[in-house]
């Protein structure tokens, strides 16, 4: 991601927090605990709005940075990722490293039989985009 800056692409932070059991000063063997203790997480996109969206485990809200105020205001409740769409992302410079079973995937929904049903491919080559 931070190759985008240059080019103005989407940036973005991604994060966990997890639970701190004790007052004494962090350890490495604090930050490498599995992601079954994680207590939130998310991940922070800059660009034209800086965006947030941020899980406790009951589902993910988006929140946009209010410059004028400085605080983050809650703009979307409980997102979810549609069932079904129309586009994939993923870098296809890395397609000669694919399963074979991604790749027949992606043939099909690039050259659907028929020609309904047609999926477009987008990548911005970021994590958070």
């Amino acid at each position: 991601g931070s190759s985008n800056i240059d080019c103005l692409a989407s940036i973005g932070t991604i994060f966990a927090i997890y639970r701190k059991d004790n007052d004494s000063e962090p350890t490495e063997k604090d930050a490498l605990l599995p992601g079954r203790k994680i207590v939130a997480a998310g991940y922070a996109l800059y660009g034209s709005a800086t965006m947030l969206e941020l899980s406790t485990g009951q589902g993910v809200n988006c929140f946009m940075l209010d410059p004028s105020i400085g605080e983050f205001i809650l703009v979307d409740r409980d997102v979810r990722i549609k069932k079904k769409g129309k586009i994939y992302s993923l870098n296809e410079g890395y397609a000669q490293y694919f399963y074979p079973d991604v790749t027949e995937y992606l043939q099909k929904k690039k050259f659907p039989e028929g020609g309904s049903g047609l999926h477009c491919g987008r990548s911005v080559g970021s994590m958070v985009a």
